[in-house]
Formats: structure tokens, sequence, C-alpha cells
């Protein structure tokens, strides 16, 4: 059932101060992609003027492929970004990183494989052995996990360019994909739906989407990362559960190759697969994370040999600015 958009007023009582208590502090966020429907509440928050309403300054730096918005946060030159998945919040641990994840905004990773319907390669337990094309950033984190649950081994490895090319090209092309946005764009050419291999389907227990910052600012300035989370809170629930109209024209105007059509369905697929609001956040709060969940996913992780079981994997998180349940109806 839809909720109501979250009341500004009541977040500012719940953190015990106004909007005129702080003046407008810059906030630089730096995105893992180019502006797409997967950052919608952000857009929304910004398009709204929610982040004003915080005493929020926000500046949101697109990513992409010739863009690393993780190496400008640990330079210092971004103040929060989205880390995209939970490998790298243990990443930090493993690096002696003086970063952490504050926040899940996806409870379900949106990455999947797509393939070509009736070619005999519909589930993750038939890709074995076969050509696969992922990314260098893929093979370093998630690859590993296929590997170990489904024995698929580095020979499969094909490269991945970003491109769709191969896939309409070729009948037999297996490769990385988004949910949210190459299934689409395989039916606009073709006229028909890929198979699509959702990660978290095969029982992949990592977040996706993370907002990370320093260790140094989590100590220094709480009250700032906290306004930033409940600001960026208020933006979702507004995006999911009220009028996205605003951050998709933000989105467009950010990213002139986003089309309407594509963003809708981009927004429709966070929805319908509860990519955003399911499980923990229910009860939670969009942004939830759970220890017993972090811990499943480093034992799974363990498991492929990417971690070792001795690593303080909870120094790489921190559910100090979530799981307070804010926006859920009272």
């Amino acid at each position: 059932m839809a909720r109501p958009a979250l009341v500004a007023a009541s977040l500012f009582a719940l953190l015990g101060t106004t909007p005129a208590a702080h003046a407008a502090d810059k906030i630089t966020f730096g995105l893992d992609w180019i502006a797409e429907p997967e950052y919608g509440g952000y857009y929304e928050a910004l398009a709204e003027g929610i982040y004003q309403k915080y005493g929020l300054d926000v500046t949101i730096v697109p990513g992409g492929p010739e863009v690393n918005n993780a190496q400008r946060l640990i330079g210092g030159r971004l103040t929060f970004d989205i880390t995209s998945n939970s490998f790298l919040a243990l990443n930090f641990v493993q690096e002696h990183i003086p970063f952490v994840a504050i926040a899940a905004g996806f409870q379900k990773d949106p990455d999947a494989l797509i393939a070509h319907p009736g070619a005999g390669n519909d589930s993750f337990a038939a890709l074995r052995g076969k050509p696969i094309a992922v990314s260098a950033d893929t093979r370093a984190s998630w690859w590993n996990y296929l590997k170990a649950k489904y024995g698929y081994s580095d020979a499969q490895l094909r490269p991945y360019g970003y491109s769709l090319a191969p896939y309409f090209t070729n009948q037999r092309d297996i490769q990385e994909a988004y949910v949210t946005d190459e299934p689409f764009l395989v039916h606009e050419q073709t006229g028909q739906w890929p198979v699509v291999m959702m990660l978290s389907d095969s029982g992949f227990n990592g977040y996706a989407s993370l907002i990370a910052t320093s260790e140094k600012l989590v100590k220094t300035d709480p009250g700032l990362v906290q306004r930033f989370i409940d600001a960026s809170t208020q933006g979702w629930y507004d995006y999911l559960y009220g009028n996205p109209a605003p951050a998709f024209a933000a989105i467009a105007q950010a990213n002139p190759d986003m089309t309407p059509a594509l963003m809708q369905y981009g927004y429709d697929q966070l929805k319908e697969r509860g990519i955003v609001d399911s499980g923990d956040t229910k009860t939670l709060g969009i942004y939830a994370m759970t220890d017993a969940r972090w811990k499943s996913f480093f034992t799974q992780m363990v498991a492929t040999g990417m971690y070792d079981p001795s690593m303080n994997y909870q120094a790489g998180y921190t559910l100090q600015f979530i799981d307070h349940g804010v926006g859920l109806n009272k």
C-alpha cells in the first residue's frame, strides 16, 4: 500500500532541531554512475528543496566509466559517495582505508546477467562453462560468488565494454546487466525481453548502492551525516510513493540520453522488485542495514576465499544513522 510522503517537520522534531538551526552546509555527493532513475531519491530531494530544508547545499556529482568517485571520496573531494556494493565496504577494512558505509540504498542488488530467450541459458546453473562478459569490477566482486556457488571458472570470462552491441549480434551472448536498464533497451531494439537473472534471486545477500563517508566525518560531525541521511530518506519516500516528476526532470537535465520511457521502466523496476523498499526497510525504514545481514554476507564471501574469516568486517559499516524508522507510518 502506498504511503504518504514524509513530513519534514516530523523529522526535525525527531532530530530535536529546526531548519533555521543550521547554516547551509555544502555537501558534494558522488554517484557511481551517470544520472538514472536508480538515484531518483537524491534528485527528488534536490529538486523539491528537501536538502535545503535540512540546511544542506548539496551538489550531486555523476559518475561513469571514466569517473572514479570512490577515489574522489578517499581523496577528500567528496563528502559522501555511492559505494556500489557491500564488497567495497569490506574492502575499506581489508585495505585499512578509513571510510565506512552508513546506509544501504538498495536492499536487493540490481546486478544481473542477461541472455537470449530460447538459447537454453535461462538460469545461473545453466551458464556453467559458457562465455560470460562482465566488467573488471565484477570480476573482483560478485563473480567470485558465482564461481563458488555454481562452479563457474575464469575461463568463461569475456571482456565487457558497457555496450549491448555483442548481445544484438550474437544469439549466444551472455553479459552483465542492470535490471533497471538493459532489459528495456533490448526489448526496445528487438521486440523481445531477454532472460534476466538477477543476482539477488540466486541467494546473494549483499546490499547495493550504499552511502559511504569518512570515519572522521562520522566522529566530528554526526549531525551533518544524520541530516543528509534523513533528507535523502524523505527524498526516496517522496520519489517512490509521491510524485517522481521532479526527479525525472532533474535526471533528464543531467543525462539527456535518459528517455521518459526508460526512466519510467527503471522507476517501475525499483518498485516492483522491492529494490529500495523491502524486507528490513518495512520495519526499520529506507536505508536499513542489520548486523545479521552483514554477517551473512561476510560468511558467504569468506566461503569464496575473498576475505580472511578473522577480519573485523563490522568496521566497514555503522548502523548509527539508520534503522530509526524514519519515514514509516506511525
